[in-house]
């Protein structure tokens, strides 16, 4: 019951943390094209009020939330090594830690990203992860 209470919650918070990316990907970083620069600044900050109070937490939630799944269903190592369904775990977990790792240095160490600023990279990974979890039972 525990586990699947706390699958049902990471899924949902990859689901809003992948559909903000989403969103500004293929929707407000478009906005541009039809206002002023200023009022393309003014209308993205205030969106980006409220996402600043949300995003980084549901991030951090994923992280949190898929930390716990991967302790549980990773299983023991046989002496043959890693399994395919393990190695497959490992490569979401590092990028999944990767994404929580930045999201922390910028939501509380004010710490901003030198390469990959824009939110590309980050839902490409979002992509890839979400990729991997449908082949790494096959």
């Amino acid at each position: 019951m525990l586990y699947t209470l706390i699958h049902t919650i990471h899924i949902y918070s990859v689901f809003i943390y992948g559909g903000f990316l989403f969103v500004d990907i293929l929707f407000l970083s478009k906005m541009q094209e039809g206002l002023s620069e200023e009022e393309h600044k003014k209308a993205r900050e205030a969106i980006m009020v409220h996402v600043r109070k949300v995003i980084p937490y549901a991030l951090m939630v994923a992280v949190a939330s898929g930390l716990y799944l991967f302790s549980q269903v990773f299983g023991e190592i046989s002496d043959d090594g890693f399994s395919y369904f393990q190695i497959i775990l490992s490569i979401k977990a590092s990028l999944g830690l990767w994404l929580g790792f930045r999201g922390i240095n910028q939501k509380f160490f004010g710490i901003q990203p030198w390469v990959f600023k824009a939110h590309i990279f980050p839902f490409s990974l979002v992509v890839i992860i979400i990729l991997l979890s449908q082949i790494m039972y096959l």
